[in-house]
């Protein structure tokens, strides 16, 4: 089964600035894996080997704080960048 690509365009931008749930629940998934990566810490194991393993905390953390910043995001300003292009 093929994936399909997940992007985030200006209509679900500004339903996110605006507090929607389905667009906030799009671009939490847009950057699910970046945020994964970003809460992923390496373990050192007592045969030297290294676990990586994804701190849930931080990545509930790491969530909370792009939820809290969505309202701020600089719509306008980015509207008007990318008019010019």
């Amino acid at each position: 089964m093929q994936e399909q690509e997940c992007t985030l365009d200006v209509k679900t931008i500004e339903a996110a600035v605006a507090g929607e749930k389905w667009a906030l629940e799009k671009v939490l998934e847009y950057y699910g894996d970046y945020i994964e990566e970003m809460a992923s810490l390496d373990e050192e194991q007592p045969d030297g080997s290294v676990k990586k393993y994804v701190d849930e905390d931080l990545k509930q953390e790491i969530i909370l704080k792009l939820l809290e910043e969505i309202p701020n995001f600089p719509l306008e300003e980015a509207k008007k960048e990318a008019a010019e292009e």
